[in-house]
């Protein structure tokens, strides 16, 4: 018992002190962590593409923990529908691109999502539909999709395995509309004041599967030696751009990730 409370209470004084820290140095003390968790991950991680099955199962399973609220709760207040909306828009364009090239594990845990994703749409919109809060999830969502729509026409790759114009448009599309996906989220606990235990799982969940399929781009770009994001044949812009989207989701998750840990430490300090 003595050993798990020293324990706590030195977790809780790592908080405290960064908490306490300039915003410059927390930027910097995030930097350092999330090199050195790319550098364990490439030490013990052989084979790189299991970190995007990792974040696919990590983002399923976060939809499981609001599946479960759902049903033992009997309420949907703080989760936003059009969170909901946008992942699945992206995850059918998704699916729809990986029948057109060759399904694995990646379309199945896709499908797997999109079909969670849906049953969490019906049940905001019709069952549950007096405990979602409409006033409060006000992010419209074409700000998003048309951007990304635009930045798909614009930027997307060329490449032998994505069979016509069509597909790569798509691909480029889901990429980068689900880096932006959880805003709509984040503005209804914003708006809210507050987070519901189970939203918050789901938004970590969210985080964390996002810091591995980062994690996968920059460990390949470190092992090319940078030569990964300039393919010839792929399109100089698409592997920057689709970096940058993975890395400005993750950075937009990095905030909340860390106040949800710290208020797990300080739980379980007291």
């Amino acid at each position: 018992m003595g050993s798990k409370r020293d324990s706590s209470s030195t977790m809780k004084s790592v908080f405290e002190w960064i908490w306490k820290q300039p915003r410059t140095m927390k930027i910097l003390l995030a930097v350092m962590a999330s090199v050195l968790s790319f550098t364990v991950l490439k030490l013990l991680v052989k084979d790189i593409s299991h970190f995007f099955i990792a974040s696919e199962i990590i983002h399923s399973a976060g939809i499981v923990a609001l599946i479960y609220k759902l049903t033992t709760k009997k309420t949907c207040s703080g989760l936003s529908l059009k969170t909901q909306e946008i992942t699945a828009i992206f995850l059918a364009v998704r699916v729809v691109c990986s029948f057109m090239l060759e399904g694995d594990i990646h379309t199945f845990l896709d499908f797997a999502t999109l079909v969670f994703t849906a049953w969490l749409m019906f049940m905001i919109r019709f069952k549950l539909k007096s405990t979602y809060i409409k006033e409060l999830d006000n992010f419209p969502i074409y700000y998003l999709v048309v951007p990304c729509a635009i930045l798909a026409l614009l930027i997307h790759p060329h490449a032998s395995y994505l069979s016509t114009h069509i597909s790569q448009i798509l691909w480029a599309f889901c990429v980068y509309l689900e880096a932006v996906s959880v805003m709509p989220q984040l503005r209804m606990m914003q708006n809210a004041k507050m987070i519901e235990p189970f939203t918050a799982h789901y938004v970590f969940a969210l985080g964390v599967a996002r810091f591995l399929a980062c994690a996968n781009w920059i460990i390949q770009v470190y092992e090319t030696r940078g030569r990964y994001l300039f393919l010839l044949g792929y399109g100089y812009l698409w592997f920057p751009m689709a970096l940058l989207s993975e890395i400005v989701q993750t950075f937009i998750l990095l905030d909340f990730c860390y106040y949800y840990i710290k208020r797990l430490v300080l739980i379980s300090y007291i």
